[in-house]
C-alpha cells in the first residue's frame, strides 16, 4: 500500500512539472525585467535580452557605451521606466511578435524628459526552449533617433550672484582675471630660462609648471593655461616679458576686501567628488565651483543660480533634428548685506598683526556692521589658483590665518560685568547705592575656598556700582554673583541669549554658562567677572550691550538687507536698569580714573564701554595667557558699537593695549 502511495504522489509532481514546462512565457514578464534592468543601467543584462537580429546590428559593448555616454553627457539621473497597461489582444497573446509600450522619465541638465514608445517582442525558441527578446534599435533611446544620429548637449552655467556691502559695494564679485598662459613651442630650447623665474613669478615649483605642460590634450601652439593672476598685478607684465608666456583675460570670482573680509565672504573651490555624490539631484556637475567658507557657502543656493541646458537630436550631417529639452539659464541673486566695508578694513587693520577678532553693529537696529578676524587669508588665491606652497604655509603656520575666530566663543572677562550688575538690579540683589567695602587687592567668602581668592587691580575701600564699573573691581562683581546664587545668575543670562543659537544668517557657536554640572561657588564667583564657566562670541558680546541703548530690548543681529530689523528678547531688563548702567558705562571712559578713560576718552566724540582681561590659566599655571577686551560705542547718535578681543596681551597692559585700536576705528570711521 505505502508503494502504491508513492507511486501515485510522483505521478502527481511530475504532472505538475510538466505543466508548468508547457506553460509559455509570457512577453509582459519579459519586458518589465528588461526595464528593470534599464532603470538600473544594468546595459549589458539588457543587451543579453536582445533578440539575435538586434545583436547582428550592434555589439555589445557598443550598446553599453552608447547608453553610458548619452546618459552620461545629458546627466540623466531619477529614470523611471513603466511597462503602460494595454488591452487584451488574444489574436496578439497567441502570436510569436507582440509589441507592448513603455513609458520613460528622466531628469537631465536641460531639464525633464519624459516619451512613451512601444517595444517589438519576439519569441524565439533555442534548445527546446521558447523565449521573448527585443526588436531593438536606435529609437529605445529616444523615439527621433534613427542610425546615425547622435545626442548633442550643452549646458550654460549661470552667473554667480554678487555678495555686496550696505552701500551696494562688491565684497565678492564676477571680475576679470590674467590668465598667464605658456604656448610650448615658443619656449626657448633652454625651457629653464622661462620655467625659473616664471615660477618664482607665481609662487610655484618647476614641477608644477611642467605639469600643466605635460597634460595629454595640449598642443605645441596651444596657450596652457598656468596660473590667474589679478589684472593689476605688476607680476603679469613681468610674467609676459618671459619668452613664450603671454596672458589672455579670465573671468573670475574676485573679493577686494582681500584679507580683511576673507572669513566673512568665504571663497568658492571646484566642487569635489565627494561633495558632488551628496548633492546628488541637485543640478551640480563636476564642473561646477561651489562655495566652500563663509558668505559664499551661507548663501550658496541664492548666489548659484540654476543652469540652462539644450539636448538636441542631430543627424549624420550634424544639422538640428529635433529638441529633447531645453531649460533657461536663471542667474543667482546678488545678497545684499548690512556689512560696512569702511568699518569692516579699518578694525582689520587695527587687528592686522595681532590674534585676535572683532564684531561691529549699529547699536539701533542690529546691523552687523564688520566681521573681522587676524591673522587672516586672500580667498582670491582659491579662485585665481592656490600654489601647494602657499596651502602648505597656511596649513602649518601654528597662529592659524583659516581658523574663523568670530564663529568661536571666548571667556568675556570684565565685558560681562554689566550684564551682571543688570541681572543683579533686576532681581533685587545689588544696591546700586550700597557700598562694599574690602580692604587689599584680595578677598575670598571664607576659608573652604582654601588657597583661591578673587584679585582686583586696584585697591578701593570702598566701591558702589558705578565705582566697581569705573574701576573694574573683580571682587564687587564675585560677590554679586553669589548672592544672585547660580540660579538666578544663568536665568539671568540665558535672557541676554545664552545657550541658544543666535538668529543670523551664519553658523556662530552658542555662547555658554557652565556645561549643565553645576558650579562651585568660586567658579560661580569667577563667572560673575566674566572667567569661570562663561564663554561668549565677540558678536554676542557685543549685541548683549542693546539693551543698555533700547530701554531694555536686545536686539537681532541682521546681517541681510532683505530682513527686516528686529527685537530678538523683549524687555530683558527694564528700561530703569538700562538706563542707569548706560550711565556708569559712560563713566568707565569718561572718568579720570576709568580703566578706559586714558586709552579711549575724546570730547568731541565721546564713547562709552567696558574693558575686560580674560586670563586663560592651566591647572598648576601660576600665570597663564590673556586675552584683552573693549566693548565701546558713541554716545551721541549711537551708531557703531564695537566689541574686540585680542589675544596674549599679559605682557602687552592687557585690555589697555586693546581699547586705543578700537578708539581708532571710531575715529577712522566716524569724525
Amino acid at each position: 500500500m505505502k508503494k502504491i502511495y508513492t507511486m501515485l504522489m510522483l505521478a502527481v509532481l511530475c504532472m505538475g512539472v510538466l505543466s508548468a514546462c508547457s506553460e509559455p512565457p509570457k512577453p509582459e514578464d519579459t519586458l518589465k525585467k528588461y526595464l528593470s534592468h534599464w532603470q538600473k543601467k544594468e546595459y549589458k543584462s539588457m543587451y543579453k535580452m536582445l533578440d539575435e537580429e538586434s545583436k547582428k546590428k550592434i555589439s555589445e559593448k557598443d550598446f553599453v557605451k552608447r547608453y553610458t555616454d548619452i546618459y552620461s553627457g545629458i546627466e540623466a539621473s531619477k529614470l523611471e521606466i513603466k511597462m503602460q497597461k494595454q488591452k487584451e489582444d488574444k489574436e496578439e497573446e497567441e502570436s510569436e511578435k507582440v509589441s507592448l509600450p513603455y513609458t520613460v522619465k528622466m531628469e537631465t541638465l536641460a531639464g525633464p524628459i519624459e516619451y512613451t514608445h512601444d517595444m517589438n517582442m519576439q519569441l524565439q525558441k533555442k534548445n527546446d526552449s521558447e523565449a521573448w527578446a527585443m526588436e531593438w534599435n536606435t529609437s529605445h533611446i529616444f523615439p527621433d533617433m534613427e542610425k546615425g544620429d547622435r545626442i548633442s548637449a550643452s549646458s550654460i552655467t549661470p552667473k554667480r550672484g554678487q555678495i555686496l556691502d550696505s552701500e551696494g559695494n562688491p565684497l565678492a564679485f564676477n571680475g576679470t582675471a590674467a590668465e598667464i598662459i605658456i604656448v610650448p613651442e615658443k619656449l626657448p630650447a633652454e625651457k629653464v630660462k622661462t620655467l625659473d623665474p616664471l615660477s618664482k613669478l607665481l609662487g610655484m615649483t618647476t614641477e608644477e609648471i611642467q605639469a600643466k605642460l605635460d597634460q595629454p590634450w595640449v598642443q605645441p601652439h596651444h596657450g596652457v593655461p598656468i596660473k590667474k593672476l589679478e589684472l593689476e598685478d605688476p607680476k603679469v607684465k613681468a610674467a609676459i616679458a618671459l619668452e613664450g608666456v603671454d596672458f589672455q583675460k579670465k573671468e573670475t570670482r574676485l573679493y577686494p576686501l582681500k584679507e580683511a573680509a576673507a572669513h566673512l565672504t568665504g571663497y568658492i573651490a571646484p566642487i569635489s567628488a565627494e561633495k558632488l555624490e551628496k548633492l546628488k539631484g541637485k543640478g551640480y556637475s563636476a564642473q561646477d565651483w561651489i562655495g566652500e567658507a563663509g558668505l559664499e557657502q551661507v548663501y550658496e543656493e541664492q548666489l548659484r543660480g540654476t543652469s540652462g541646458g539644450t539636448i538636441k537630436i542631430l543627424d549624420s550631417e550634424k544639422q538640428e533634428k529635433s529638441i529633447l529639452a531645453q531649460k533657461e539659464v536663471q542667474n543667482g541673486k546678488d545678497v545684499k548685506t548690512t556689512i560696512s566695508s569702511k568699518v569692516q578694513l579699518s578694525i582689520y587693520n587695527q587687528l592686522k598683526g595681532d590674534v585676535g577678532t572683532s564684531s561691529a553693529i549699529h547699536p539701533k537696529t542690529g546691523d552687523v556692521l564688520a566681521l573681522v578676524n587676524s591673522p587672516s587669508y586672500d580667498p582670491n588665491q582659491y579662485t585665481l589658483g592656490l600654489s601647494k606652497e602657499l596651502y602648505q604655509k597656511w596649513k602649518n603656520d601654528p597662529i592659524n590665518p583659516k581658523l574663523n575666530r568670530f564663529k568661536y566663543v571666548y571667556a568675556p572677562g570684565s565685558t560681562l560685568k554689566p550684564l551682571t550688575a543688570a541681572i543683579g538690579l533686576e532681581n533685587g540683589t545689588l544696591n546700586p547705592a550700597e557700598e562694599m567695602k574690602v580692604k587689599g587687592k584680595t578677598w575670598q567668602k571664607d576659608k573652604a575656598w582654601g588657597d583661591y581668592k578673587v584679585t582686583r587691580v586696584t585697591d578701593v575701600p570702598s566701591v558702589n556700582l558705578e565705582k566697581a564699573l569705573i574701576y573694574s573691581d573683580n571682587i564687587y562683581f564675585a560677590q554679586a554673583a553669589l548672592k544672585l546664587g547660580e540660579d538666578k545668575f544663568t536665568e539671568g543670562l540665558k535672557k541676554f541669549g545664552f545657550g541658544e543659537e543666535l538668529p543670523v544668517s551664519f553658523p556662530f557657536t552658542n555662547s555658554s554658562i557652565g556645561n549643565g554640572d553645576g558650579m562651585s561657588q568660586g567658579q560661580l564667583a569667577d563667572s560673575g567677572f566674566g572667567q569661570g564657566k562663561v564663554q561668549m562670541s565677540a558678536l554676542h558680546v557685543a549685541l548683549s550691550y542693546t539693551p543698555f541703548l533700547n530701554e531694555g530690548n536686545l536686539l537681532v543681529p541682521r546681517l541681510d538687507q532683505a530682513k527686516e530689523a528686529a527685537v530678538w528678547k523683549e524687555n530683558v531688563i527694564s528700561p530703569e536698569t538700562a538706563k542707569l548702567v548706560s550711565a556708569d558705562l559712560v563713566q568707565v571712559v569718561a572718568n579720570r580714573n576709568g580703566t578706559a578713560h586714558k586709552d579711549a576718552y575724546m570730547k568731541d566724540l565721546p564713547l562709552a564701554g567696558k574693558t575686560g582681561t580674560a586670563e586663560l590659566k592651566a591647572a598648576g599655571e601660576d600665570k597663564g595667557k590673556e586675552l584683552g577686551w573693549f566693548v565701546g560705542y558713541n554716545t551721541q547718535n549711537p551708531s557703531l558699537l564695537i566689541s574686540m578681543m585680542i589675544e596674549d596681551v599679559e605682557d602687552r597692559n592687557g585690555s589697555h593695549y586693546v581699547t586705543p585700536k578700537v578708539k581708532n576705528v571710531f575715529v577712522e570711521t566716524l569724525k
